[in-house]
């Protein structure tokens, strides 16, 4: 009698290789193509992009089994931010990542200056796409010299991204304008860029948009402060869709809004100023943009009474699925019972507001009963809602909604949050609160909340009231004890001092397949006494049991990088406060930003913070955001089984000193050929 077995290998091989295709998570893609030359022919053909993270020196190490890869990212080449393609290797650099990637149609690149893509690009001449990184100081050089380069080299360029690229403003209209043929043939331009501090004036977003009529998505960051001069107002807004007809994607943004700035939470919601930006420009660019699929149009300044606009937004942009909005107000305002302004758009399938200072609990219900498709939504900086309201919210969308975000709302602190989210703890994968630990007594006089919903449906106009029953302090009603079963992805905001430990305790305790948290603390630790507690809390997160990656950022927690007053203590004190008991935990992968000393434009890691992450028996990549000494860097060589390491200057502007052992470009070569010399278990 003879048995016949089947192997997942006999599968015919145009069906084994869409499966190793569909293996997202790369270590496990390396680990299948391990298994049969069959294997490894099937992954290698199907690789599509590559990051490449060795050292630019070590050409010899330049793969060459990667030829179908279409995109390729050399921003994170080795030493991080130093100028790539200099001295004499360049051009033997060059042709060489021309011969192992002849089919590259998307780049990312560090361009510290334009030698780079000067030498890189006429190499792959049907280049498509290229994403420029730059944090350090724009170079000594003409206007638009070092983005000129991209159009004389790359003729079949539609997609052009500077969102990570430090230039001057009026350096993209110069180059638009010399190369009129390449930038008429762009589709997607992103000049999002955190880092540029006043935004593109009027005159300047009105002459790129001329010069790039075939726009399909567009991104930049404007100037909407009415008190400069060459600020975006009516005029400019109202040219953008007649100069860009096809948008299916605009974002624009106030430099504020890209840095998340918080408002006090004294404030109502209302900035200082009026934007210059009235509804009925408003309702003329949406007219205008018919095929408007995704916008966000965040200003920073007030925007009143936009309601009619937004319902406008509806009615003529037909496929708009994703609406963010800044400093609207009037966006919900229900009487009786009617909808209107955004609840009227019914096809979002994703919502932020951020500043919304008249938005209610009634405005929120009405969002809800209206915007029936949501699965995504961020509220940020209303003041007036509460934890009724958000319950109420979550239960009318409970079959949809799988993120939510809800930050610097004076009556949502995480207990109260928290609360009002149990009705989708069991659906929920993305969830981001303040950890701002409120009590609960606004909320025990809560039973019972009717809301009367009105809808229409196909088949007519029916009336349906609907009460929902719920006692946020009772637990008999069941949420309490499910567990957040989805979760995957935490994010957390703190102030300075605050601590992590009751966390826990407020209603997360059970997140059994929570993967990856961020962690963001915020705030002048220069004025604060010394801490009570030993430590932040780190050690409390070990009750997450697949918990392996976590994103640890302390840039914006300000301190004293040297000797601090009497009495207050320096950031590297307050680096061992944050990251005590990171050791407990099992993680993998790890990105940390230091405290930073504006003062003297320093971010970086301290002697007690080396030692402590040392104690990460389990990492394999860690990622600084800011600098370190060599000596410190070499704590890590203690960690058995890391394979990646690397210092990454990404905020503006990078340190330029390359004096000190911080910064020096060998020192990080010796730290990296003392990480490569180890034997690593598997």
């Amino acid at each position: 009698m003879s048995f016949s077995t089947t192997t997942i290998s006999d599968l015919p091989d145009v069906i084994l290789s869409n499966i190793i295709a569909a293996i997202s998570n790369t270590r496990s893609r390396n680990a299948a193509s391990l298994v049969s030359r069959k294997w490894l022919f099937l992954d290698r053909s199907t690789r599509t992009s590559l990051t490449l993270r060795g050292n630019a020196r070590d050409l010899f190490m330049l793969p060459s089994c990667f030829r179908p890869v279409t995109h390729l990212d050399l921003s994170l080449l080795s030493p991080w931010g130093h100028p790539l393609l200099s001295g004499g290797p360049a051009a033997l650099f060059a042709q060489l990542l021309s011969q192992m990637f002849p089919n590259v149609l998307s780049l990312v690149i560090y361009s510290r200056n334009p030698n780079a893509i000067r030498v890189l690009a006429p190499h792959w001449p049907l280049i498509r796409q290229i994403k420029l990184v730059r944090w350090h100081q724009r170079p000594v050089v003409g206007p638009g010299d070092d983005i000129s380069p991209v159009f004389e080299n790359c003729r079949e360029l539609v997609d052009l991204d500077l969102s990570s690229f430090y230039c001057w403003t009026d350096d993209v209209p110069i180059v638009l304008r010399s190369y009129p043929l390449s930038a008429s043939r762009l589709t997607c331009l992103n000049l999002m860029n955190p880092a540029i501090t006043d935004g593109f004036k009027g005159d300047e977003v009105e002459e790129i948009t001329k010069c790039c009529p075939n726009l399909k998505k567009f991104y930049i960051v404007c100037l909407f402060n009415p008190s400069y001069v060459g600020f975006v107002g009516d005029e400019t807004l109202g040219l953008i869709p007649v100069n860009c007809p096809k948008l299916s994607v605009l974002c624009l943004a106030d430099p504020l809004a890209l840095v998340n700035a918080r408002a006090g939470p004294e404030t109502q919601g209302f900035s200082g100023e009026d934007a210059s930006v009235t509804v009925s420009t408003l309702i003329e660019m949406f007219s205008g943009l018919p095929l408007l699929e995704e916008f966000m149009f965040d200003v920073s300044h007030n925007v009143r009474d936009s309601g009619p606009a937004l319902e406008i937004l509806n009615s003529k942009c037909l496929k708009l699925k994703c609406l963010k909005i800044g400093n609207f107000h009037g966006i919900s305002m229900p009487v009786e019972s009617k909808l209107d302004g955004v609840a009227l758009c019914q096809r979002l399938e994703s919502l932020s507001i951020r500043n919304v200072a008249d938005l209610t609990d009634m405005g929120l219900i009405a969002i809800a009963r209206g915007c029936s498709k949501l699965s995504k939504f961020e509220v940020q900086g209303c003041k007036n809602i509460t934890g009724r309201g958000m319950r109420t919210f979550v239960c009318i969308l409970s079959r949809t909604l799988v993120e939510v975000k809800i930050s610097c709302c004076m009556n949502l602190g995480a207990k109260s949050s928290l609360k009002a989210l149990e009705p989708i703890q069991g659906r929920i994968r993305k969830l981001h609160i303040d950890c701002i630990w409120d009590d609960l007594d606004e909320l025990d006089d809560l039973h019972e909340i009717e809301t009367e919903n009105d809808f229409d449906d196909e088949l007519g106009n029916k009336r349906k009231k609907q009460k929902l029953d719920f006692d946020l302090n009772d637990f008999s009603n069941g949420f309490q004890e499910k567990t957040w079963e989805k979760l995957e992805h935490l994010s957390l905001w703190f102030p300075v001092g605050e601590l992590l430990t009751p966390l826990v305790s407020s209603g997360l305790e059970n997140c059994p397949n929570l993967e990856e948290i961020f962690i963001k603390i915020e705030g002048d630790c220069r004025f604060l006494p010394k801490p009570a507690h030993r430590e932040f809390g780190l050690t409390s997160l070990a009750l997450y049991p697949k918990l392996s990656k976590m994103k640890l950022d302390c840039c914006d927690t300000i301190g004293y990088a040297h000797t601090a007053p009497s009495g207050h203590m320096d950031l590297s004190l307050w680096e061992r406060f944050y990251l005590f008991g990171i050791g407990d935990l099992s993680l993998i992968e790890l990105d940390y930003w230091p405290p930073q000393d504006k003062d003297v434009n320093q971010r970086s890691l301290s002697l007690p913070a080396a030692g402590l992450l040392q104690g990460c028996l389990m990492l394999r990549k860690l990622f600084i955001h800011g600098t370190a000494h060599e000596h410190f860097l070499m704590f890590l060589l203690r960690i058995p089984n890391l394979r990646d390491v690397q210092l990454r200057e990404d905020y503006y502007p990078a340190p330029e000193n390359d004096m000190s052992t911080e910064m020096r470009a060998d020192s990080c070569s010796r730290f990296e050929d003392a990480l490569n010399r180890r034997q690593i278990e598997d």
